[in-house]
């Protein structure tokens, strides 16, 4: 569900680019090894290509790593497929294509263009599970029971065919209607469920509405969405995927785990202490997860209290181990172990856990080359995490910027999402008491200035907005 959207006036990304020195193209010598591999897909043994897989995805998407299909099982319970892009088929490891991606780790997202991890023979081709082609893939084939626990687990490589690209916003239309394709048809019974079970285990989703730039026209359009629940759904998938891949390698003691801690007790007690305030009714038997289920984050105050619960949410990393388990191998969002293994067209960790997983299922050693690569992999993501963050939020940043330059002086109703800690007035930094707004329109979220009622409607005033330094300024009017 799209909630706000203003047009922004043409505006150069190139700035921001070469900031972060994203690369403008591919070396030769690894566009022309992506070009040959794209040439020649591999043909998996095993043929799937019967199972009438789908792909869910933002609209437009071209690289797209998951297809999936979900049926009911004979005996009771359900049957989730999920095909995976195999992207270790078409990569040669030690190749100047594999050393290419490393240099990138992830694909860095961008409103006037992507820069991708494979070139885009690979990424948006022959690699990408497409509609209506052959692809090789690795299928995840999981059992559940009727509560959505799961009973079995088989990843093997295997030779698949989508039979349809989906967008979710038709895709959720499909489902209020009660019309989805037969492939998905469960998938709202069956993401409840799991969310259901993740809830029970203490799992922690932040329902933050999503703020991205956008093509319209000539111009760029700033938007404010918050996610439909088929996202929701589909997510779980994922979620019930990568809780998988972490079994196994927790099991055959080699792997690469998606890791946060839980969070504090004391965190959580210090925001259960700003629920009252903020009139967020919170009893005592319900988690901190089923709580933020239950907020509509379009409330200002509900929306102060979700950027409240965000603290919880902190220093997630990837961990690697070979032989000895990590002391502390769960995930505290996902509330159970967890292993990025299903977008290898995007990161590139997950190409690497996906094969630790079809070995450890097969019985096979872990291929040489895979764990050499563990101990190298958390920097490099995090390096590229950090890459990919600073893009997206510098893009957001600049279009904010452009959109209100000629507005300074302007007054506009606001949301107080967050306020800087009691200092005499001033913060820590030196800085005028203030804290961060959120503006009902245009869909700014930026830093103002003055005595601000933490989940309140406040008026404030732009006082800056430099599109140069990419840098939004707001009093308290």
């Amino acid at each position: 569900m799209v909630i706000r959207r203003v047009l922004a006036p043409r505006i150069d990304f190139g700035a921001l680019r070469r900031e972060l020195g994203l690369p403008e193209s591919y070396p030769e010598a690894a566009q022309r090894e992506a070009d040959e591999a794209a040439a020649a897909p591999p043909r998996p043994a095993v043929d799937c290509t019967d199972v009438p897989l789908v792909t869910v995805d933002p609209p437009g998407s071209r690289d797209l790593d998951q297809a999936m299909h979900l049926s009911r099982r004979a005996g009771g319970g359900y049957r989730v497929r999920y095909a995976i892009a195999d992207v270790a088929a078409h990569v040669r490891p030690g190749g100047v294509l594999a050393d290419e991606t490393w240099r990138r780790g992830q694909t860095v997202y961008l409103p006037d263009g992507n820069v991708p991890l494979h070139p885009h023979s690979l990424g948006e081709g022959a690699a990408s599970l497409l509609p209506d082609v052959d692809r090789a893939a690795v299928l995840w084939t999981i059992d559940l029971d009727a509560d959505g626990g799961t009973t079995a687990v088989v990843v093997q490589r295997a030779l698949v065919r989508s039979r349809a690209q989906l967008a979710y916003p038709h895709v959720q239309a499909d489902a209020d209607a009660g019309r989805l394709p037969e492939p998905i048809a469960l998938l709202p019974e069956v993401g409840a469920l799991l969310t259901a079970r993740g809830l029970r285990r203490g799992a922690v989703n932040l329902p933050i509405p999503e703020q991205d730039v956008e093509a319209d026209g000539d111009g760029w359009r700033l938007v404010l969405r918050a996610p439909v629940p088929m996202e929701e759904h589909n997510a779980q998938i994922s979620l019930l995927t990568g809780m998988a891949a972490a079994d196994l390698m927790l099991a055959g003691g080699v792997g690469l785990l998606r890791t946060m801690p839980a969070p504090k007790p004391e965190a959580v007690q210090r925001l259960r202490a700003a629920a009252a305030p903020l009139g967020v009714h919170w009893p005592d038997d319900v988690s901190v997860g089923e709580l933020l289920l239950r907020l509509d984050p379009a409330q200002p105050r509900a929306a102060a209290f979700i950027d409240q619960a965000a603290e919880l949410m902190r220093s997630a990393a990837y961990t690697p181990f070979d032989g000895e388990s990590p002391e502390r191998p769960a995930h505290g969002g996902v509330a159970a172990a967890y292993a990025h293994v299903t977008a290898p067209l995007r990161r590139l960790a997950d190409r690497y856990a996906t094969e630790i997983c079809l070995a450890l299922h097969d019985g096979r050693e872990v291929p040489d080359w895979v764990r050499a690569a563990l101990p190298r992999l958390p920097a490099v993501m995090a390096a590229t995490d950090r890459t990919a963050s600073a893009a997206s939020r510098g893009a957001i940043d600049l279009a904010e910027a452009v959109l209100l330059a000629h507005r300074v002086g302007e007054t506009f109703d606001a949301a107080v999402l967050d306020v800087d800690a009691p200092s005499n007035g001033k913060t820590r930094a030196g800085r005028p008491r203030g804290g961060m707004v959120a503006l009902d329109d245009p869909p700014v979220r930026a830093r103002c200035v003055g005595e601000l009622p933490l989940g309140t409607r406040v008026r404030v005033r732009l006082v800056a907005a430099d599109p140069a330094t990419r840098s939004v300024a707001f009093e308290l009017a």
